[in-house]
């Protein structure tokens, strides 16, 4: 019975303020993890001799540069997602296509990190 949102909260289905704050704070973690992850992947590709495309395929295949190329694109994901769903739940007011828009991107969302992961897997164990 400690539950304080208001009847009309409850009916609506809204959570609690509670979500606001987990939202909030695991969008500005992901922002912060994507600072370094931002500065390796710049400084990385600018340190190689040639970006061909046989070059590139080379670095991609080191074990350490395929977990922070996962990295990075598991966590770009899920900031964009993070923002994106915080201007649609300010713009749009009606609750359904709220609803949909808000699941339409994190559905896609998922979908580009099963994609990226799946394809930087494949690269780096010699798939072309």
């Amino acid at each position: 019975m400690n539950d304080l949102r208001s009847p009309l909260a409850k009916v609506k289905g809204l959570g609690t303020s509670s979500d606001a704050s987990h939202h909030f704070w695991l969008q500005r973690l992901t922002a912060l993890a994507l600072i370094p992850l931002t500065l390796w992947f710049c400084f990385s590709i600018a340190l190689l001799a040639e970006a061909s495309y046989s070059n590139v395929l080379a670095w991609l295949a080191s074990p350490f540069n395929a977990v922070m190329m996962i990295l990075i694109v598991l966590i770009s994901f899920q900031h964009a997602q993070l923002g994106l769903q915080v201007i649609i739940e300010d713009y749009i007011a009606t609750y359904r296509y709220r609803l949909m828009a808000i699941l339409a991107v994190k559905f896609s969302s998922y979908f580009m990190m099963s994609l990226g992961v799946y394809s930087i897997i494949k690269i780096s164990f010699g798939g072309r």
